[in-house]
């Protein structure tokens, strides 16, 4: 079944096959999301993301997971926003979508995503979240796996905006496809139910 999933939780402790780095393009330890992916995982991530030679703005590169609960980390360079009037919107839908076809690729059928350049890099929320939430959707609508997907925001405040956003973009025109909203608990007791 396709479900989107919306959740305020620590990515780092999903249990999915993938998580999505906000990566920078040297694929570096850093700051916020990547910072805490990278301190989670351990020092092995760091050196596989060394061989992998950094990755453009709008692309996608993968790694195992190393210590994380998930079995990967897709790295992903979101673009720095500089008004909306330089690609950026076209970018950001590149990093979710590129994403999607790494994990398909691999076989994946689960990804969690953050909050993909709006930290550090400016872009505004909302207008990200559009973004993430019409991505996404039309990936579900596809049929093409990774059918679970989790929009996880460190915040509260950005989770409501993404619930908004999902709420807004349910026309009459749009398919509906399967919602959750929960806690980072919440879905750990899923994944304990579904492999007993």
């Amino acid at each position: 079944m396709t479900q989107l999933q919306i959740v305020t939780a620590d990515i780092t402790t999903l249990e999915v096959d993938a998580i999505v780095n906000a990566a920078n393009a040297a694929l570096a330890p850093g700051g916020g999301v990547c910072g805490a992916i990278h301190r989670a995982a351990g020092p092995e991530l760091a050196e596989a993301c060394r061989g992998l030679k950094g990755c453009a703005v709008g692309d996608a590169k993968i790694t195992d997971g190393y210590s994380l609960s998930a079995k990967h980390v897709i790295h992903t360079v979101g673009p720095v926003y500089e008004g909306g009037g330089h690609g950026e919107a076209q970018m950001l839908t590149s990093c979710y979508r590129k994403c999607l076809e790494v994990a398909h690729e691999k076989g994946l059928t689960s990804i969690a995503f953050p909050c993909i350049s709006t930290g550090i890099f400016g872009y505004p929320a909302r207008e990200a979240a559009s973004i993430a939430i019409q991505t996404t959707n039309a990936w579900l609508n596809s049929g093409r796996e990774p059918s679970r997907i989790i929009c996880c925001c460190f915040a509260e405040p950005d989770a409501a905006i993404y619930r908004e956003t999902l709420t807004e973009s349910r026309g009459p025109k749009t398919p509906a496809v399967p919602t959750e909203v929960g806690t980072a608990e919440e879905e750990k007791e899923e994944r304990r139910k579904e492999s007993s």
